[in-house]
Formats: structure tokens, sequence, C-alpha cells
């Protein structure tokens, strides 16, 4: 009998030789082995399945498995071994492997020079798959003996049938061109179960087919199904010969592509159709079971007959079939069922966001009309306000109250019309528009379709986005949606789009037409500290490891945090500050074992985050002319600014703005002087002021770029406080346009700069009659504490601003302008 040596290239002084088969005398010697079934070491294969009483390399790769080696080959124990159902499985459990194994003995563990370990087996006796004991550090089972029949060794029929099966394991051998070692063990394999087996265990199957034989409970039965497989094999191989045979001549590199197409289409002869055929069928049949019109129906049957009309190997062949795989990957038809409990989605929206009272009544309102109509047009909403405050994340806790899929489409940056609506199918690479993939990813034609930074698309050469959403975004055009790559209307009616900005002012008109703009303001610290008790604190702690139960935020923290350590309407820069004092918590405690701190209280921010970096806004008081307090908008929410005006000896009429201040802000300021030119004698100013004195307009933070009319009757009043000198009542703030005319006009942010001037410390506010529905429209929490003024005209500022009370060194005008005349 032929016999296989297996030896490391480091361990050549040991001659010891391994048969490929163990000898059958020894059957008895393994019915008397004792093995230990409750708890038996597993050894997944990959592609691989071991028979009894055969030997057989295998290739040891997972660190559990050499583990799993290395002790049982110190303790001598034998390894059930059981071959993977997927071999790509990296961590099998039962249902990942196949149910009959092999328990085996390991004969020698080999260090190969590449670095990798292969480990001899001896197959033993079959076993059956009963339950996995422990998965690590690698797997034990409970096995169970499988039985094996066997026929009586004077049995004829069964030596033929091994006979039969090692001729044809041969000639298959032979038409592989692997004749000589194989082909000579095969022959000289005596006996007639070990036959099978190694045939079984060595023959070119898959791994399937392989434990379908050792699934087998009788060699009689294994040795039938054996010779099935094999005749099949070989007549595969005979059929690849023949192939060959019929395409061999001599050709030269041109021709070797139409070598490979002839082979390719021979084969799918033989097997009794081409591989396009079945791909046609396959789509036709998927087409009726869709849930599209008749329309879209013909319209796909007309494209699928153009794809048979092409051949394979064309590239016209390609797009075509995309086109037609996009078409049925598409929802046509296909609806989620809207949860229409009211209670419970105001639940769901309440507990993932706090405050944004405005978006959530919307959509309870939607629910509920759907409710009592059963069927509606979703809503076109969007959300703005500035960042952080929670207006692309709302999204999700809409569609989880809805359980409706959710897809999130960023549009910042884009400036393509193609991302929208798409190429058409003609262009090479052409794709369909991300609404449409979109809805392919959601699988559903009536998901929560978030398109976020509308307010961040850009146009060119290439087309203009935001007029390709015009039909996207208006009710009565999008259940016809048309894509140019799809080339048919989409009904986008039931998709609720929800769009997200900061700044509506760069979003085109008849865009916002189209949508019903919901603000989410900024909010005050005593929301955000309950949006970072109830949120913010519990999702950072999960992110970094650590239980809720370990660290403790004091609420007077949380207030420090906010406000000496962020400056924002939202509550992003507080999240980032959250999570980096449990970044340095973790890392304390992966250094020392235990945290230093069970408690952050506010002197431990400075450990945490080093130095406030932000001052609040205070009020400076009303000592100087000149002084007056106003409140501006930024994208970060409201802000107070100082306007101050002083006056200098010289030529007279000169106006110096300083402060990096706008345009506008400029002409407010030249408006503001103007008027009180105009109106001099109303505020008791003698006209010679303006022939002797200079007038220098500032706004401090002069690295700040600011601009806007809101500022307008700030510096009006600024400048008629300098030039009579009288000082500005205390803890009072104001915003507003100022005109020509001495008119007062609304202004923006109003919300905003109310939560700026709590802040500070102002008592009062001025501002436009006009901007009192705003107010109306805001709860009391933000406006308790606060008194408003509502004014049409510059002079009612006056009236309510300027003192008349001097400040202590005033200038005096008069002796300044007969030391002049001197």
């Amino acid at each position: 009998m032929n016999d296989f040596i297996y030896s490391s290239e480091t361990d050549q002084q040991d001659d010891e030789v391994f048969s490929f088969l163990t000898d059958y005398q020894d059957d008895e010697k393994v019915s008397e082995m004792k093995f230990d079934l409750d708890a038996m070491p597993v050894l997944p294969l990959r592609n691989l399945a071991l028979f009894p009483h055969v030997l057989m390399p295998v290739h040891v790769g997972r660190p559990s498995s050499l583990k799993l080696i290395r002790e049982a080959y110190k303790k001598k124990k034998e390894v059930a071994l059981f071959s993977q159902k997927q071999a790509e499985t990296e961590f099998p459990e039962k249902d990942d492997l196949h149910k009959y194994g092999t328990i085996a003995k390991i004969l020698r563990i080999l260090e190969m020079p590449d670095n990798n370990v292969t480990v001899i087996f001896q197959g033993l006796v079959r076993c059956e798959l009963k339950q996995i004991v422990q998965d690590a550090p690698y797997i034990k089972a409970e096995v169970e003996l499988a039985r094996e029949d066997r026929p009586e060794k004077d049995d004829k029929n069964f030596q033929v049938l091994a006979d039969t099966c090692k001729e044809y394991a041969i000639t298959l051998l032979k038409l592989s061109e692997l004749k000589d070692e194989a082909t000579f063990a095969i022959r000289n394999i005596p006996n007639a179960t070990a036959s099978i087996n190694f045939i079984s265990n060595n023959i070119s199957l898959s791994v399937k087919q392989k434990n379908e034989l050792l699934s087998c409970s009788s060699i009689l039965d294994r040795g039938q199904l054996l010779l099935r497989m094999l005749s099949t094999e070989l007549q595969m191989a005979e059929i690849k010969a023949n192939i060959q045979m019929r395409a061999k001549e001599d050709i030269d590199q041109q021709q070797r592509e139409y070598f490979l197409q002839q082979q390719i289409k021979t084969i799918q002869d033989e097997l009794g159709g081409s591989a396009q055929e079945q791909e046609i069928e396959e789509l036709r049949e998927k087409s009726l079971k869709m849930k599209w019109s008749a329309e879209v129906q013909e319209v796909f049957n007309k494209e699928l007959a153009k794809l048979e009309r092409t051949h394979s190997q064309s590239p016209d062949y390609n797009v075509q079939l995309s086109y037609l795989q996009t078409m049925l990957g598409l929802p046509w038809g296909v609806y989620t069922t809207d949860s229409l409990n009211l209670k419970n989605a105001e639940k769901v929206l309440n507990k993932d966001h706090y405050g944004l009272e405005k978006v959530k009544e919307r959509i309870l309102e939607h629910l509920a009309v759907l409710q009592l109509k059963n069927d509606m047009k979703s809503p076109i909403i969007c959300l703005y306000g500035p960042p952080g405050v929670g207006k692309t994340s709302l999204g999700k806790s809409i569609a989880a109250a809805l359980k409706r899929k959710y897809i999130r489409m960023s549009l910042g940056g884009v400036h393509d019309e193609a991302e929208i609506r798409g190429h058409r199918k003609t262009y090479i690479g052409a794709m369909p528009g991300r609404i449409i993939k979109g809805l392919a990813k959601a699988g559903s034609s009536n998901p929560v379709f978030i398109l976020d930074e509308i307010d961040k698309l850009s146009s060119d050469r290439q087309g203009d986005p935001s007029s390709a959403l015009l039909e996207v975004l208006d009710p009565e055009q999008n259940n016809t949606f048309h894509d140019n790559y799809l080339d048919i209307d989409y009904d986008l009616s039931k998709v609720m789009f929800i769009a997200t900005a900061n700044n509506l002012n760069s979003i085109p008109a008849p865009l916002l037409d189209r949508m019903e703009l919901i603000e989410v303001s900024g909010y005050i610290t005593e929301e955000k500290v309950e949006i970072a008790k109830k949120h913010l604190v519990p999702k950072e702690m999960e992110a970094n490891g650590i239980n809720k139960h370990d660290i403790k935020f004091a609420k007077k923290t949380l207030e420090a945090m906010v406000e000496s350590y962020t400056r924002e309407s939202g509550v992003r820069e507080l999240e980032k500050k959250i999570n980096k004092i449990f970044r340095k918590l973790a890392r304390e405690y992966a250094t020392d074992g235990f945290f230093s701190r069970k408690e952050i209280k506010p002197e431990d921010l400075y450990y945490f985050l080093g130095l406030p970096e932000y001052n609040r806004d205070k009020y400076q008081g009303n000592e100087y002319a000149g002084v007056v307090t106003g409140l501006a908008w930024t994208a970060v929410g409201g802000e107070i600014l100082f306007v101050e005006t002083s006056l200098s000896k010289g030529k007279g009429g000169r106006l110096t703005l300083t402060g990096n201040l706008g345009d506008v802000m400029k002409e407010s300021a030249m408006l503001a002087l103007e008027y009180i030119k105009a109106h001099a004698a109303m505020l008791q100013i003698e006209d010679e002021i303006f022939e002797n004195w200079n007038i220098h307009v500032h706004v401090p933070e002069g690295a700040i770029p600011k601009d806007g009319p809101s500022a307008g009757i700030t510096m009006a009043t600024s400048i008629a406080s300098a030039l009579t000198q009288r000082k500005v009542k205390a803890n009072i703030a104001m915003t507003g346009e100022i005109t020509l005319r001495g008119k007062v006009l609304p202004v923006g942010g109003i919300k905003e700069k109310i939560l700026a001037a709590k802040r500070a410390g102002i008592k009062e506010i001025i501002m436009s009659a006009e901007n009192k529905k705003n107010i109306e429209d805001i709860q009391d929490i933000y406006l308790k504490g606060l008194e408003f003024h509502y004014v049409n005209d510059i002079k009612e500022v006056f009236a309510l601003a300027l003192s008349e009370e001097k400040v202590t060194d005033a200038i005096d005008f008069t002796i300044k302008k007969t030391t002049t005349k001197e």
C-alpha cells in the first residue's frame, strides 16, 4: 500500500512515516476507545470533510483552532471535525455546522516554513453533533457516536460496487491529469470499505456532497451514492474534454477571446440553455409579482424585449439589464402601515426631543387628519433654525413615531441637477437620482425622507438642483415625479419630505413657497440643562462605555458648562464637551482601575475642560453717554452688542465707523445721524455742534463681522446720547430698523435676541410695534422677568431710553464753542 510522508522542514531527523489509511484491523480498538462525548473539542472545517479511517492534513489558521489543537495534542485528546456550511463564517454556531462529522486523532502538528500550521488527523469514527456546550476559547460540544452498518466480508455485490467506484475515480483522475500517486493509492487499497471512504474523502466533490456521503449510516448506501456522484462528475469531465477537443486548434492572441466564447457557448448548449435566456426569464417572473400599473408593465415588457434582441457581449446589454433591475428594485405600490396612535406618537416625540413644540404639534395634526381621512398627501415641512438644535435627528423621531422607513439625503454642496433627477440611461455610467435610489433603499414608497441642509444647494453649468426640487416638493406635482434615468412617472405623494435649513435667505422663493416653514429656535440655559440631563449625558456615557450608576452630573455643573464653555443656540458643542469629560474619565479608569470622581461638580470643570472659553454677556451699565445695548442675531443664536459713540474736537461733520461693520450696518449709522441732524431742535442740540465736533461710532469685538439693519435704532440712540450727553436708562436694550423719516421697522430673530437679553440681565426691551405678534407667539418661560416697549417712531425710543440725567463729566458744548470763536 502506498505511504505518504509528512514532515516539517525544521524536523527532518524524524523519519516517521504516515499511511493515508489506517489499518482496518484496528476497528475493534476504536470501538474500545473511550471518548469524552459530553464535552468533545470541535474543530470547524472550511471546504473539507474527514471520513473514518482516513488520514488528512488540515491547515489551521484561526486562533481558537490553534489553541484547541495544541491543547488536544498535549493532552492526547481526540477532536471532533465538522464541516462548515459556509466557508466564510468566522465564528460558527451549531446551525452553521453540518450534522455529521468524524472523531479524529491528532498524529502530528507541522510548523510550515511560511508560518502556517498543518495538522495530520486520523479519522476514527463517525459522530453526530447534538449541542454546543462551550464556545470560548474554542468550541466544545455534546456529540453522539453514529452507527455505521457494514456488509458481510464475502458480499460480492459490495466488492463489485467498490471496484466500480475505484475505476470511476481513476478514470476521473486521468481526465483531470492527476495520474500518478493518487491513482496508485486507489488501486492498492485492498479493503472495499476503506476504498469508498478514501475516494469520498479525496475526490473533487463539494463539501455539501461529501457531507451527504458522510451522513449515510450504511457503507453500502454510501458506496451507491458515491457511484452516482462519480458518474455525474465523470460525465461532466468527459463533456469538458470533448469541448476542449472540438475547440482545440492553432490560434493566435486575437483569436483567444473567440475561443473562450466558443467554450462557454458549447457548455451552455450542453446544459440546455444560455445564461442570457435564464436571466431574462428571471426578470420576467419577478415582473409578474410587482404591484405596478399596467402602463409600467407595458414599458417593462418593451424594454425586456429590447434586452432579448441585444447580444449578451454588447455594451448595451449591461446598460439595458441595469435599467430593468432598477425598475424591479423600486417599491412600486409598497407602503408601510402608519401608526395612528396619537398618544404613542406623542410619547416617542417627547422621549427623543425636549421642547420643539411646534414641530411635534404639526406631526400630531398630520396623524389626526390621516386617522380621520385614511388617505392624504404627506406634508412638505421645512425645519429652519441655528445648528445643533435637533432638526435632523427630529426626522428619525418622526419616522419612529409613524413607524415608517427613514431616509436621509444630504444636499450640502450638491450642484448637479442629475443628483436629483438622474441621468438619461443613454449616457455612459448613467444612474437614477438620489430620490429614486433612496426609495429603492427604503423598500417602501412612503418613507420619511430628510432633505438635509437644503439651504446649502448650489448651481453651476451642470444645472440648478434647487429648481429640480420644485417638482419633488410640490404636493400637486410629485405624484408624477419624472426621473430622467427611469423615464417613467413615479408617485412621491405619500413620501413625507422634511427639509432642514439654517438660513432661509439662500433658498429660492419658489422653493420656499412649496414648503411649510417651522422655526426650530435656540434653547435657553434651562432647556439645555434638561436636554443634557435627559439625552446627552446618557448617550455619551453609553458611547464611552461608562455605567450610568458610576458617574453623576450635578445640575449646576451642566449649567456652568452651558454658560462658560459653549456659545451656541443648539447643544452640539455641549455634547462634545460632555464627551470630552467622559473620555478623560475612561482613561482614568483604564489607567488606575477606578474613577477619581463619582460626581462631576462645577469646580471640576477646570480639570476636565481647562479655562472657561466664554464669558457670559453682561450688561455694562449706563455710566457713559453714547453707550447703548443692542440685540443681534447670529448663526449660533442671539447676542447682545454695544454701540459706542464718542465726540472729538475738529472741523466737524465727519462720521467715522469702526468695528468690522457691513454695508447695511454702515447705512443704518448714516441714516441715524441724518435723522438727528434733521431733528436737532427736538433733542435741544445746537447746530454748531455738528460743525465743530466729529462723531465716531464703534461696535466692539472688531474681529467679528457684523451686518444687518436691526441695529438702526441702537445707533440712533447712541449718537443722540453722545450729542446730548444724557445717560441711557439702566438695564434697557433695543432692536429695530430705522428709516430716514424715523419710522421703526420690524426685524427677525426675536426669540434668540430675547434669550441673549435674559442671559445678560436686561430688564426692558424696545422693539417695533409690528414685532408684538412675534412676542405673543413665544412661550411665557422665555418672557419671564422682561418688560417690552413697542414703538413706531424713533422719538418714542428716545423718550423711553434717554434719561434727563447727564453724565458726571459731560462735555460743555457752549464753552467749547466760545473757545473756538476766541
